[in-house]
């Protein structure tokens, strides 16, 4: 699994064109699954990702996680976190997980999320046709690959 987590101001989505979901300050979590991933990370994951301590401080340090603030979240569904690009100038997928295998370990994924404790929790949809917009904080991105757990 993968997930581009970013601090933001605030974001809103919209998918294949419906009502616009928005959300305050918090959390933008790209999430994409790899042929191979265990469903069973899905926890690990979103526990890293509620706590991760990277909202500033009395003092001006990144040393409050969202929880504590009661900020918002937003999970977005991205195979394209796999792209591979090492040959040619068309990416290949073939390293993400078939939606088969990845619907559920991304909707796993998203019921983790939601349990966490967020002010809000907002979503996207599996291979739908999305529009999101976000006003970065920061910027602060932080990327999680389980793959960097395993072989560390």
């Amino acid at each position: 699994m993968r997930a581009v987590i970013q601090r933001v101001k605030n974001a809103w989505i919209t998918v294949n064109g419906g009502e616009k979901q928005e959300m305050g300050a918090g959390l933008v979590v790209l999430f994409g699954v790899r042929e191979g991933d265990d469903p069973a990370d899905t926890l690990a994951v979103a526990n890293k990702i509620s706590q991760l301590r990277i909202f500033e401080d009395a003092d001006g340090k990144m040393n409050i996680g969202p929880l504590d603030l009661g900020m918002d979240c937003m999970v977005v569904s991205q195979f394209t976190l796999f792209a591979d690009t090492k040959k040619g100038r068309r990416p290949s997928f073939v390293k993400a997980a078939r939606p088969e295998t990845a619907i559920p370990i991304y909707e796993k994924f998203l019921a983790e999320m939601q349990s966490m404790g967020f002010g809000k929790v907002v979503h996207g949809e599996f291979g739908a046709d999305m529009q999101i917009n976000l006003t970065n904080d920061g910027p602060v991105t932080i990327i999680i690959d389980t793959d960097e757990w395993r072989n560390s």
